[in-house]
């Protein structure tokens, strides 16, 4: 792997394909890293330049140093970017990597020519009155246990999956990023946008999607039947990738 720094932090990256081609970023999802994204970036690694990066506190790149919010993120990638060549880059992630390409388009339009979006987070998601109520009950009854019970043991049972595996640092990050509304970037994208999503995500719904549509300029959504957040990358990376191919084509005219 290759590494940069940029905000007193080491990325690690990975590169693929030709570097006369189009630059695409990749970006992964929250818990993952580089490799659940390098079965779709390979399939297309003839049709541009692939860099395919860990983001800070996964995969083979350092912990940031203190509690990041995307736009940390963002900001640090694109400090890195603007010492590159590459021009305008196509930047492609999924889930928590769509939260920061938002940021990257919002922040830096001069950095990016087309966002790719996955199954992206970065609006909080609209619940039916009763799961709110569920959810509001739960926080009640978490404030009202920890007067009795160790708040670490309360968090192993009432924080999700995700929450739970991350620890220290991670975790101040993780509470951070999930709390973002990211409306009002949303709203001065003026690159392109495909967002895709898969009809059965539970994770990242695409209700989320439909609304980032609106919001976005020049945003079109796509819906594949069948896939969730995971699969989506799985069963249905053909599907994605031909749609991928085409959206770089149209970026490079």
């Amino acid at each position: 792997m290759k590494q940069f720094q940029a905000k007193d932090t080491e990325f690690s990256y990975v590169t693929l394909g030709n570097r006369e081609g189009p630059a695409l970023v990749w970006a992964h999802g929250w818990g993952l890293d580089h490799k659940s994204l390098l079965p779709l970036a390979s399939s297309l690694e003839n049709e541009g330049y692939h860099i395919l990066i860990d983001l800070p506190g996964f995969g083979k790149s350092e912990e940031p140093k203190e509690v990041w919010g995307t736009e940390d993120y963002a900001d640090a990638v694109a400090e890195w970017l603007k010492e590159q060549s590459f021009g305008p880059v196509i930047w492609v992630g999924h889930s928590f990597g769509c939260r920061v390409g938002i940021q990257v388009a919002a922040r830096h339009p001069e950095l990016v020519a087309g966002l790719f979006s996955i199954a992206s987070a970065g609006l909080k998601p609209k619940r039916p009155l009763y799961k709110q109520l569920y959810l509001k009950g739960r926080v009640v009854l978490f404030k009202a246990l920890k007067q009795f019970v160790d708040a670490e043991k309360l968090r192993k049972k009432f924080g999700s999956s995700d929450y739970q595996k991350t620890s220290g640092l991670m975790r101040s990050i993780f509470v951070k990023v999930v709390n973002e509304d990211l409306n009002k970037e949303a709203e001065t994208i003026i690159c392109p946008v495909k967002l895709v999503y898969g009809t059965e995500d539970t994770e990242t719904p695409p209700e989320i999607g439909e609304r980032l549509a609106q919001l976005i300029p020049d945003a079109e959504m796509i819906q594949f039947e069948g896939l969730d957040h995971y699969s989506i990358l799985d069963s249905g990376r053909h599907q994605v990738a031909s749609m991928l191919n085409q959206f770089i084509k149209d970026r490079s005219c």
